[in-house]
């Protein structure tokens, strides 16, 4: 979906598959329109997809190295003026699957669903779609449409991530209402030497201070 922030998901799984599943990851940037990639890892636009789509420019020369470990990107390659006439699922369909060799998990960050045809047209080509959804902006229509465009059968569509969720949804919704707020175990020992230090200095005060009951009482029996 568009500005679902669908690139910065692919760009967080990316990262977690290789940082924590020890997964050797690639990440292909197929948004030829709004690229984001070479942008998210600071790295090179040209020698990309562009290039290997219209000039057969070697994908393993294409190939760029993050400071990830495990982690590589194909960036989109230079400007293209119309990327729908560049747009070769075939030719994608064919580099993914040399890459499949190389790679244990190969993700694509497509175009928006609805405004245009490459997600449709790449969708029976991959093993499995994510959908992004802003939660809050997009219609529920929209995605109903996005769904039947890309996998009428249902049988290709992973999950849906739902974004933009702080703030969205009412305050009930919050496992936070319930008091299940998460917090790190160095978050809590805080949490418990400010509980510690509060309780020592109201001792302190009540051993120097006088019961004033006491104090009330002595002065009724003179």
């Amino acid at each position: 979906m568009l500005s679902e922030g669908k690139s910065t998901v692919c760009a967080y799984l990316g990262v977690t598959a290789a940082v924590h599943k020890g997964m050797k990851t690639l990440i292909l940037d197929c948004d030829l329109r709004r690229p984001t990639m070479h942008k998210l890892f600071i790295l090179g636009r040209k020698h990309g997809m562009t290039e290997i789509l219209q000039e057969g420019f070697s994908p393993r020369d294409a190939i760029k190295k993050t400071s990830i470990d495990k982690l590589d990107v194909i960036t989109c390659g230079d400007y293209h003026p119309e990327p729908t006439e560049l747009f070769d699922v075939e030719a994608i369909a064919t580099l993914v699957d040399d890459m499949k060799f190389y790679y244990d998990l190969i993700l694509i960050d497509a175009a928006p669903a609805l405004p245009v045809s490459d997600p449709m047209l790449l969708a029976p080509e991959l093993d499995g779609v994510l959908l992004v959804v802003k939660a809050g902006t997009t219609q529920r229509e929209l995605v109903e449409r996005a769904v039947e465009i890309i996998d009428p059968n249902r049988d290709r569509i992973l999950g849906v991530v739902l974004n933009n969720m702080n703030n969205t949804l009412p305050y009930y919704h919050d496992y936070r209402y319930y008091g299940y707020e998460y917090r790190t175990r160095k978050s809590q020992a805080h949490i418990a030497a400010k509980a510690r230090d509060r309780r020592g200095k109201t001792n302190h005060r009540h051993r120097s201070n006088p019961d004033s009951k006491g104090d009330t009482s002595r002065s009724h029996s003179r």
